[in-house]
């Protein structure tokens, strides 16, 4: 048998399962791991097909349900590269061309800005003149995740622009603030026109509403301490989205049938472009490691690409101290497995859950979660 061939056998064999099936893996990862809440969406054909919620939202014992507002961390950036990916099918931005072009003067004269990022301490570094918006989606700009790690607090270059991997927030900052600085349009209100409005979403956005207050999830932490929910004011694409279950399964679906996107440009979404070189994903400035201990995965655009044995993939996760959230998605088949988890514990069982639902794909679980139990 032919590779495409056991490719398409394997792919047929790993069917959607029914929504017992998920039931049970969702009640044995919180079992295992002692996570509170967990809400799973399965995906086939570029469509929704199940989204169930099992567990708490909150420490006074009110369910988890697919409707319940939860923190979708850097899940954000998969959808601001979607929909970046959408302003350069319509002309609005070239994905090659350096940012500096569509900025009205050099970007450390900005100065340090509260809502976006630190440009001023870039001064005397002329490496921002050459970032563009495929560097910032391939996490290769040179920046650390936020300037704030840096023990002195200040924004600066690990490494030319373009030249490797190292996940930066704040370079998905550098990038929405390209879009909007000089009176350009709010990206937060672009990403609501062009994805969510057509979608017909409703329960989620890109910073706090106060209906979402009704049926919220807060979450709860690797010591079991509850962590309220976070009530963002502003919108930032590094990661201040909160999303439903439901509502984050409908981005998948759409994103994995390629919504509103050419064919080319949807390819070029999760192209395997710039190698990953990292023995893990964090710490985000880490030595490269020796070619025989890489991992076979490439950037895409807000997304990190794989390939197994049923073909071309690609996953975005989310995580902070009380949230654990994964999408995975398959090319074949148009398959995706959505978690979202208001308890960091059940990150550790990501790996086995989502293989148990996917079948087995590929993915780079060491790369991701070193630590996860195998």
């Amino acid at each position: 048998m032919g590779a495409l061939a056991a490719r398409s056998a394997c792919a047929e064999e790993a069917r959607v399962p029914d929504p017992d099936t998920v039931a049970a893996l969702a009640r044995e990862t919180m079992e295992a791991t002692g996570a509170k809440g967990l809400a799973i969406a399965m995906i086939d054909g570029g469509e929704v097909r199940s989204v169930q919620a099992f567990g708490l939202r909150n420490a006074n014992g009110e369910p988890l349900t697919p409707q319940t507002i939860m923190y979708g961390a850097s899940l954000t950036k998969a959808v601001f590269g979607y929909w970046t990916a959408m302003q350069a099918d319509r002309g609005r931005i070239d994905l090659d061309a350096p940012l500096a072009a569509r900025l009205a003067k050099p970007l450390p004269e900005y100065g340090n800005l509260d809502a976006y990022g630190n440009w001023g301490d870039l001064a005397g570094d002329e490496r921002w003149r050459v970032i563009t918006p495929r560097h910032v989606l391939n996490h290769a700009t040179g920046f650390a995740n936020f300037s704030f790690l840096e023990p002195d607090g200040r924004l600066r270059f690990h490494f030319d622009p373009g030249s490797r991997y190292g996940y930066s927030g704040e370079g998905i900052m550098l990038l929405q603030f390209a879009f909007e600085a000089d009176g350009g349009a709010r990206v937060g209100e672009g990403v609501a026109a062009d994805l969510f409005a057509p979608l017909g979403l409703k329960d989620l956005g890109l910073m706090w509403r106060p209906e979402f207050a009704a049926n919220l999830a807060d979450g709860w932490t690797e010591s079991g301490e509850i962590e309220p929910h976070d009530e963002r004011s502003r919108v930032r694409m590094a990661g201040s989205m909160d999303v439903s279950p439901e509502a984050m399964a409908a981005l998948a679906a759409a994103m994995v049938r390629g919504f509103g996107l050419s064919p080319a440009m949807r390819a070029q979404f999760a192209h395997p472009g710039m190698a990953i070189t990292t023995r893990s994903q964090f710490p985000s400035l880490q030595d490269e490691a020796p070619e025989a201990e890489r991992f076979p995965i490439r950037a895409g655009l807000g997304v990190v690409t794989f390939d197994g044995p049923q073909g071309p993939g690609w996953f975005k996760g989310g995580h902070n101290d009380s949230t654990a959230n994964m999408m995975v998605c398959l090319e074949m088949g148009q398959r995706c497995v959505v978690v979202l988890s208001n308890d960091v514990r059940a990150e550790r069982r990501f790996p086995k859950l989502i293989d148990a639902l996917l079948g087995g794909t590929g993915m780079p679980w060491r790369w991701e979660y070193p630590e996860a139990d195998y």
